[in-house]
């Protein structure tokens, strides 16, 4: 990923070194402005940056700083006010069918079970249900919800409800996995389980990734590069790499390197705003 800020002075995380250095996210001079009754409201300032296949990145920034704004104009949910988005080569100006999304809440319908949940992208993109419903089982083995597949979203802990709701985000087999603080609802020891949980899916399925959060300690965790915001209206602040071999583990978060760089990208918000 390149970006108009400097890097921190470190070497390159092992996944995105082995990652084919090839743009799969393109943003150039992407800004939004909302329109109120009350005036213009700007929300991102333009920016500019590339994601690699493969890559793993995490946006880190205030609330209100336009992290969410960004991620569903990569999605094609929003339209940017200025500036072109695109996809493997091509500008997004429409929902994308090789993008996966998940958010804060799983958003699974309580009357459907936990793989009719899973399987909606396949009916809604009217792809072959029998391959891949063979798919969706193969996903919910991954992530541990083998036997529960025929239960309800209620009879679900919350963090096996998010894990059906990353299935649903992979069951196409799309290109790009997009994550808008999808476990900011949990508690701290299931954050933490699901943080390892995720890595472990990135790196079985070679997903381009790009997660958005308020936690510093989950970006170092995860990313292999960090993207550091302001406040509204949000711009990049700073970009970090992540020298830290994967698979990562919780233990690591006592590594000096991992501390040090939880410090670093920490020291923007004691001036830029608050965050944990």
């Amino acid at each position: 990923m390149t970006l108009n800020s400097a890097p921190m002075t470190t070497s390159a995380a092992p996944a995105a070194t082995e990652a084919a250095a090839r743009p799969v996210i393109e943003i150039k001079g992407v800004a939004k402005t909302y329109r109120t009754r009350d005036g213009d409201v700007p929300s991102l300032r333009p920016l500019d940056f590339t994601i690699n296949d493969g890559e793993f990145v995490v946006v880190v920034g205030p609330s209100g700083c336009g992290k969410s704004t960004l991620l569903k104009m990569v999605a094609g949910l929003l339209p940017p006010s200025e500036g072109e988005i695109h996809i493997e080569g091509r500008v997004v100006t429409r929902p994308q069918r090789n993008v996966g999304i998940v958010f804060q809440s799983p958003l699974l319908l309580p009357w459907r079970s936990v793989l009719d949940n899973v399987m909606m992208p396949v009916e809604v993109k009217k792809l072959p249900r029998k391959e891949y419903g063979l798919r969706a089982m193969a996903l919910l083995k991954m992530v541990g919800l083998i036997g529960f597949e025929k239960k309800y979203p209620w009879q679900l802990s919350g963090g096996m409800q998010q894990r059906a709701a990353i299935c649903r985000a992979l069951v196409h087999d799309p290109k790009i996995v997009l994550l808008d603080e999808p476990f900011g609802a949990l508690d701290a020891m299931t954050r933490e389980r699901m943080n390892v949980e995720l890595q472990r899916i990135h790196r079985e399925t070679g997903k381009t990734a790009l997660l958005i959060t308020h936690s510093i300690p989950e970006a170092v965790f995860l990313a292999d590069r960090i993207l550091v915001m302001t406040e509204r209206p949000g711009a990049i602040a700073a970009v970090y790499d992540v020298p830290l071999k994967r698979p990562r583990t919780i233990d690591m978060m006592a590594d000096p390197v991992f501390v040090a760089l939880t410090q670093t990208v920490r020291k923007h918000f004691n001036v830029e705003g608050e965050i944990h």
